[in-house]
Parts: structure tokens; C-alpha cells; sequence
């Protein structure tokens, strides 16, 4: 799907991924009938970690989403690539033997960080009511 001439409106998701203090490092807009969990490799590999010397690296060091990302696509992702997997289980998963490992709590409570963001980009009118209607537009207005 090309996601460039997506059209914008009230059915649209913003997927953000920002570092520790809350800046945004990538953003991806897709449809709103699409699940979350669906474009996590594609948001994840559009990310890039700044260093004071040389390329930027493509791996954080760790990643934390909300139980909406939970699934073995994505936990086989972050394994593959070395990246630390932030992600409680869903509620009704069974317990026992092949059971998602279970998440550090203390970096999993410093995921508001996305949510704050979330909350400062919607205070400006433009992004929170979608005026443009391509997803080029929209993402140009975004910081």
C-alpha cells in the first residue's frame, strides 16, 4: 500500500515512535480501519537513533508499546534484531509453558512519554482535526 497518497480525515491513525525525553522520532500514518499491530516492523524500521559520531543506528536499545502490539510477529521481530521487547502480554493470555515473557515494569511505566507527546501534538488544530487529506500534508504539519 502506498502510504503517501493515504487520505486524511477522522478514519486515519498517527503511529509515533519517540526517544526517552519525549521527541519524535518517526511518524507513519495509516488507515483507521487497519489494526496497530500490523505496521509495527514498518514504523520501527523508518526509525533511526542519533549518535554524536557516525551513522545513526536503525536498533534502539529497547521498545515499549501498549498490549495492542502483543503478538508473535512482533515479539519474532524484536528478537531477530537484538531489540528488547517492552510489551505486556494481552489479559486472557494462558499462563505456563510457551507464555509471552512477561515485560520490565519500570521501563514499560516510562511509556507515557508517547502518550504526552500524543497530547502536545493535539493541542495544535490542524493535526487533531486532519484538515489535509493527503498523509504527505499531514506529516509535513507534524514536528
Amino acid at each position: 500500500m502506498d502510504l503517501s497518497v493515504l487520505r486524511g480525515g477522522f478514519s486515519t491513525k498517527m503511529h509515533l515512535v519517540t526517544d526517552g525525553n519525549g521527541l519524535p522520532m518517526t511518524a507513519l500514518l495509516t488507515a483507521g480501519q487497519r489494526h496497530e499491530s500490523a505496521f509495527f516492523a514498518d514504523v520501527m524500521d523508518s526509525v533511526r537513533v542519533p549518535r554524536p559520531t557516525g551513522r545513526p543506528k536503525k536498533r534502539p536499545e529497547a521498545v515499549a508499546g501498549d498490549r495492542a502490539y502483543d503478538s508473535k510477529a512482533n515479539r519474532r521481530w524484536c528478537w531477530q534484531k537484538n531489540i528488547e521487547s517492552v510489551i505486556p502480554a494481552r489479559k486472557g493470555m494462558h499462563t505456563g509453558a510457551g507464555r509471552p515473557p512477561t515485560c520490565d515494569q519500570q521501563k514499560y511505566e516510562r511509556r507515557n512519554v508517547v502518550e504526552r507527546l500524543v497530547g502536545r501534538l493535539k493541542e495544535r488544530r490542524r493535526i487533531a482535526t486532519r484538515y489535509e487529506k493527503k498523509a504527505s500534508h499531514t506529516r509535513a504539519t507534524a514536528p
